[in-house]
């Protein structure tokens, strides 16, 4: 409900074009009866054709009301489909979330479908229910006394349903992230599976995960059965109870047109309402309240989780900011591995074979090394997307995987990602509130943004991504990380779209960032050149130093940084 307050104008909309509809509803058992009462059973032909073709005009009207109506439920759904979007991409971005990518796809788009089927459900039954029955105490109040009593008792049962409806549709949605997340580990890696020779094991784990999910979806479609109840005794019930009682009614001052026009509404309006609100509601609502639980989990500030975020009294500065949040004790490493072992498989050869590496606080590391040796194999680890084998992994003495490290580093890969929106949404992702625009143009500046910014118009300027050139993408995916408040940053060939200038820039901007920590795998030799410590991979060995240390002890060093010597000379 909190997504939805923001479009009141249109849901008022929404109410104005269903009243035109309900019309259509009241018309239908109404005039049904005059006709019969005053019109044919009266010897009045002419009065019956006339209220005839009055029901016949409110189907008109109402057809009009529900066309219209489809268009307003998308102005009221869309925006919230894409706030979802925005949520799940910056929580997935800055938490490594494993279940981002079942959520992104199925999960939003299950949002949107059965929020915008819930709206029309839920319409249609308040305002068709409420037709029918101001038509039926039109009519004659007695056949309230037949009809409502039942209605109600459905809607009591199929109520009753509803709790353990979403419990079930929740587990089933547990399943299906992991089952998500397992293919998502798996599919990359199928040529290691090969290789290892561990198809069974892997197929073994998929095959878990399948019948979990299995599992899960038919203890859902058992509930079916109690739906089916609810209909019969709310929408059903109401129809035998009219024709049993007949007589009764008819002894009663109920005309015969009257009883018609109450079988009518029974059957033409209140079954179908009943019906589609226990399919849509039973189903699509229980889907859709868990869907946006697990979207929107509730902030747990006990448990560290998120984004650190400023205090209202948190002074803003035209300048970079310092790095806000849980700021490290001092002389703790922001990043420290300890005897860290990595492989694609069992039976493959590790990538990192019990690697120890410190960072201290407003350390700059370059990592270099052959194509394919593993640096962002390093980079995805430290991280917390790839789990090690063996040796402990720390971003400012927080465990990883975890999400206190997490909201404490930001990984830049070398696909940028940009969505569309406009450039300061695209800029502001990682934070929990909108960048300030002095501090969002002064970051521009320090990473080399800031001529982008100016031709795509400013920071309100809309962003299509596929306008944009792959260094202007990692410009933006840059400066988003530099605005982030995560002090670890990662670079993972994150400039390998830029030129050497360009590049250069970015990295001294990362580097000076107050509080800041930066880790970049080198696309370009000339990065190790700036920085103060030096990572050379080559398979299970590896060395460390300076710049000048490495050129005079490690071979393999040099032969990497033989044709960068007058640059890094300079």
């Amino acid at each position: 409900m909190g997504l939805l307050r923001a479009g009141r104008p249109v849901s008022a909309r929404l109410a104005g074009w269903s009243l035109l509809e309900a019309g259509q509803t009241f018309l239908l058992g109404y005039a049904l009866a005059r006709a019969l009462d005053v019109g044919f059973l009266a010897g009045n032909v002419r009065a019956g054709l006339l209220w005839l073709a009055a029901a016949g005009g409110g189907v008109v009207l109402g057809a009009y009301g529900t066309r219209r109506v489809y268009g307003v439920v998308a102005d009221l759904v869309e925006p919230v489909r894409d706030r979802l979007v925005s949520g799940v991409v910056a929580r997935g971005v800055r938490e490594a979330d494993r279940a981002a990518l079942s959520r992104l796809t199925q999960q939003v788009e299950i949002a949107r479908d059965t929020l915008a089927g819930l709206v029309m459900v839920s319409r249609s039954f308040v305002f068709a229910v409420g037709g029918a029955l101001a038509g039926l105490c039109t009519l004659a109040p007695p056949l309230l006394l037949v009809v409502v009593p039942p209605l109600l008792a459905g809607l009591g049962l199929f109520a009753a349903t509803l709790r353990p409806l979403a419990r079930r549709q929740e587990a089933f949605l547990v399943a299906d992230e992991a089952l998500a997340g397992e293919l998502g580990e798996m599919c990359p890696g199928l040529r290691d599976v090969t290789a290892a020779g561990a198809e069974q094991y892997a197929g073994t784990r998929a095959g878990e995960r399948v019948d979990a999910e299995f599992r899960a979806a038919r203890a859902l479609a058992r509930w079916s059965v109690v739906r089916v109840a609810a209909l019969v005794v709310g929408g059903r019930m109401p129809l035998v109870l009219l024709l049993a009682t007949a007589p009764w009614l008819l002894a009663h001052g109920v005309t015969a047109g009257a009883l018609v026009g109450a079988l009518a509404y029974v059957t033409q309006s209140l079954l179908p309402a009943l019906q589609n609100l226990v399919h849509g509601l039973g189903t699509s609502g229980a889907r859709l309240t868990v869907v946006l639980r697990r979207l929107h989990p509730p902030p747990n500030p006990g448990t560290g989780t998120g984004t650190p975020h400023e205090t209202p009294d948190t002074p803003r500065s035209t300048t970079p900011r310092k790095v806000p949040g849980r700021r490290p004790d001092v002389g703790v490493p922001a990043l420290a591995l300890a005897a860290v072992s990595f492989a694609y498989g069992p039976a493959s050869a590790p990538v990192l074979d019990g690697l120890d590496l410190c960072v201290p606080q407003g350390g700059h590391l370059a990592v270099v090394g052959p194509s394919g040796i593993g640096k962002s194999t390093l980079t995805a680890v430290a991280a917390g997307l790839l789990a090690p084998a063996h040796g402990q992994i720390r971003v400012c003495g927080h465990p990883v995987p975890g999400a206190r490290a997490a909201a404490l580093r930001v990984l830049i890969p070398q696909e940028a990602y940009v969505s569309t929106g406009t450039l300061a949404e695209n800029l502001g992702l990682l934070r929990p509130d909108p960048v300030p625009e002095p501090e969002l143009l002064a970051a521009a500046a320090a990473v080399g943004l800031a001529p982008v910014l100016e031709r795509l118009g400013g920071p309100d300027a809309p962003v299509r991504p596929a306008a944009l050139s792959a260094g202007e993408r990692q410009l933006i995916a840059l400066t988003r990380a530099y605005l982030s408040p995560a002090p670890l940053a990662l670079l993972d060939e994150a400039t390998c779209h830029l030129d050497a200038e360009a590049e250069a820039r970015a990295e001294r901007a990362f580097a000076a960032r107050p509080g800041g920590t930066l880790v970049v795998v080198a696309h370009r030799i000339a990065s190790a050149g700036r920085a103060q410590r030096i990572l050379v991979m080559d398979g299970p060995r590896t060395a460390y130093g300076t710049h000048q240390d490495l050129l005079r002890t490690c071979a393999l060093y040099q032969d990497l940084a033989a044709p960068s010597q007058p640059p890094f000379a300079r």
